[in-house]
């Protein structure tokens, strides 16, 4: 249901102190992405709880994106195999959401002991639930910590010792019936691999390889018919801008390990700053993102690995998304093919990328952030994209997201320079559209957001319409176009509450509520049987692709023999109105039944400091008061003009216009008399005026000749005549000597 994003701005400012200015330094590492263990508590109390309020944002396309709420950055996703419908996402540092329908969106926190962050997740082949996260008793972080659960985090079975190292862990579940179904292996940053062979309930270390940078990995693949018979790991170390990548492979289930390759595939990312990678002073690195492919397609088995690098290579340039891949579990691997397909790709920034690849399809798919839509290259977009054919070649790139975001957050919380603003986002899909969860800055925080890749966008041709009891009506439901979804969308209409009395009647016109074809449309029909009350009733309409994502919703507002009456003030907060005998100062919405009255009314005038608003008139033209029949829609807007103060002030003489009020960019006239006065024998000129209030008027010099200023009313204002003792000087307007004398050349001067 797409909510109103009326909050937003309040929201962004609970993020709006930076943590260096709130702790006095980030303490940065360049060979750890940790946060900090004296932000951790701070950085755990972000998240915003939008639980049974997902909000919606629709674009003008018809295309949606998912406002979970606010945390810390750095999420990760998994969909369950048995349930596309039910996923669940973790942000820094204990900050969880979970679906069950692909639509609505509440928290589900497991209660984690020092928890310090890099969540990562994973379903089972049955379903369970794994959710691993760093802890640090003591402040120090010393491993992993991980919980399950069997009904998606509605509550949590056990939580128990995981993993062992400093810092970014990585976990991979085996969804294969095969021998090792159901292992979940864990990998962390120090070199650790650990795994599981009783779904979580213990774990115990199976190898040890030095990782001494961020970014160690581990994926599950086939071996060639046995399923789940490949478990891979790729460690980084050396530089953070020349990484050096070295793949492991087990084939029993992690018993033991098999050193593959060591590659050289990445480079810095964007800038060198301060040991780390930057892009606009966003720190990332090459992460070496692996995926292999389950599916039973022709390229059963590929491992992939993606990456963002600079190109040409060497800080300072700009990244791409590069994709290579191994036949031969990771032995040997491709040349690097880019992913990202813009013009002229050397000035723009690709990075930050996230890989899923699809157990069923074998598709690969890849999102990363993209600066191709802006010329100074410092705001970003979500794009994506997926290949079916191995990583040869990928569909053209999509904009995902629908507002670009300053890259260099100054206001989301992130210390460090260059500046913590998550380390990677993530995808995952289940044999249809992919979930994509990410960080986006575009309220000035880390908000959190969701979307799906492929999609289609929905729009219905009124999201209100009206019908007299015992009549019938109509919406069209419309699938206009699509980001790469080629599937079927199945429609369904319900309402969210029944009526007391009588039906409600929602029908597909012809049975038709599955779109074939996009664009492509449908029609559902509306009636009311005559004993049903008058009141508003809402419809929600769904779209779910055929494995049940993408989900999205409209929501429609049905009028049985009712209208709805807007009321309200051009100045809302400032001035009251009455409905019915009940006061309000905002913006008010009313279903009335049809034929029944309704009483407003507004007072007259109200002066607040030195402002005074006068009514002008109500919309319909009706008096200051009035009762209306209502038979239709109504928007009644209670217009007010604005008048300001017009304070004059002088210490002699006569003054006009003071303590008037002026309509607000009309011109307010003044004035003093004489110019000269007499104060028991002393003599006072008048030199000008000095004017208080944004664009009041001050005089240009001190001739004393404006008594009677014209000046346009934008504020209020206080003007304040200036006298002196001393007259006006002689003004000596040339030195030139004339060849002829007139007298007016002589003017202003006395004879």
């Amino acid at each position: 249901m797409k909510k109103t994003l009326l909050l937003i701005v309040l929201i962004a400012g609970v993020l709006s102190i930076g943590l260096r200015d709130q702790f006095g330094g980030w303490d940065d590492d360049p060979n750890v992405d940790q946060i900090p263990a004296k932000y951790r508590e701070y950085a755990a109390s972000q998240q915003t709880d939008n639980s049974g309020n997902t909000q919606v944002i629709t674009d003008a396309d018809g295309y949606d994106e998912f406002y979970l709420g606010n945390a810390f950055a750095e999420p990760h996703i998994s969909m369950n195999p048995n349930d596309s419908k039910q996923m669940f996402v973790a942000y820094n540092t204990n900050a969880t959401w979970r679906t069950m329908d692909g639509l609505d969106w509440d928290v589900v926190n497991p209660s984690i002991p020092g928890a310090a962050g890099d969540p990562v997740t994973a379903y089972d082949s049955l379903g369970r639930l794994y959710y691993d996260n760093m802890y640090a008793p003591g402040g120090s972080i010393v491993g992993t910590k991980l919980a399950y659960s069997d009904n998606n985090g509605n509550n949590w079975l056990s939580i128990v010792d995981a993993n062992v190292g400093y810092d970014k862990n990585w976990i991979a579940a085996d969804q294969s019936a095969g021998p090792y179904s159901n292992y979940i292996y864990g990998v962390m940053s120090g070199g650790n691999i650990v795994r599981s062979t009783n779904r979580g309930q213990s774990f115990q270390s199976v190898g040890f390889y030095t990782n001494t940078l961020p970014g160690m990995m581990v994926a599950v693949g086939p071996n060639g018919a046995t399923q789940g018979g490949s478990v891979y790991v790729v460690a980084s170390t050396g530089n953070s801008f020349a990484p050096q990548w070295t793949f492991y492979r087990s084939t029993d289930g992690g018993t033991t390990w098999e050193l593959r390759s060591t590659q050289f595939y990445g480079n810095a990312v964007g800038d060198a700053v301060n040991g780390r990678n930057s892009v606009h002073n966003m720190r990332t690195r090459p992460y070496p993102f692996i995926a292999a492919d389950n599916s039973y397609g022709p390229n059963r088995g590929r491992l992939y690995v993606v990456y963002a690098s600079n190109f040409p290579a060497g800080a300072g340039n700009k990244p791409d998304i590069w994709v290579r891949w191994s036949d031969d579990g990771g032995a040997n691997w491709s040349n690097e093919v880019k992913i990202n397909d813009d013009a002229n790709s050397e000035n723009h920034n690709q990075w930050f990328p996230s890989i899923w690849c699809d157990k069923v399809n074998g598709r690969l798919y890849v999102k990363w952030l993209d600066t191709r839509d802006t010329p100074t290259s410092d705001s970003a977009l979500v794009y994506g994209s997926y290949t079916s054919n191995g990583g040869q070649t990928w569909v053209s790139n999509k904009r995902l997201s629908s507002k670009k975001f300053r890259i260099n957050c100054t206001t989301c919380g992130g210390g460090g320079t260059p500046a913590y603003l998550g380390d990677y986002d993530a995808l995952m899909s289940v044999g249809g559209s992919a979930g994509v969860i990410y960080t986006d800055f575009r309220f000035g925080n880390f908000a959190s957001f969701f979307l799906y890749y492929p999609d289609y966008a929905m729009k219905v041709s009124s999201n209100q319409v009206g019908v007299p009891s015992g009549g019938n009506t109509s919406v069209q439901v419309e699938i206009p176009s699509s980001k790469d979804f080629t599937g079927n969308v199945v429609l369904s209409a319900g309402l969210a509450s029944p009526p007391g009395t009588g039906t409600i009647s929602l029908t597909w016109a012809g049975g038709n509520n599955t779109i074939t074809t996009i664009p492509g449309n449908a029609t559902l029909n509306i009636s009311a049987t005559p004993d049903v009350p008058s009141g508003a009733y809402t419809i929600e309409i769904v779209g779910r692709g055929t494995s049940g994502v993408p989900a999205h919703r409209r929501s429609v507002t049905l009028l049985v023999n009712s209208s709805v009456v807007k009321v309200r003030t051009n100045r809302p907060g400032v001035i009251n109105f009455s409905v019915n005998g009940t006061n309000y100062n905002q913006p008010q919405e009313f279903v009335v039944p049809n034929g029944n009255q309704i009483q407003i009314s507004t007072p007259a005038e109200l002066t607040t400091g030195s402002t005074r608003y006068t009514w002008n008139n109500w919309s319909n033209g009706g008096a200051i008061s009035q009762n209306i029949t209502v038979n239709s829609n109504l928007d009644l807007v209670a217009n007010y003009k604005v008048g300001y103060r017009l304070v004059v002030n002088s210490t002699y003489g006569t003054t006009t216009g003071n303590n008037t009020y002026n309509d607000s960019g009309s011109n307010a006239t003044w004035s003093i008399t004489p110019r000269i006065f007499n104060n028991n024998g002393t003599l006072y000129y008048f030199r000008g005026w000095n004017g208080t209030g944004p664009n009041s008027y001050t005089s240009a010099d001190s001739s004393g000749r404006d008594t009677m200023p014209v000046w346009p009313m934008n504020n209020p204002y206080v003007e304040t005549a200036r006298w002196s003792t001393t007259p006006a000087s002689i003004s000596n307007i040339s030195s030139e000597l004339p060849t002829e004398y007139k007298m007016y050349q002589n003017y202003p001067n006395p004879f």
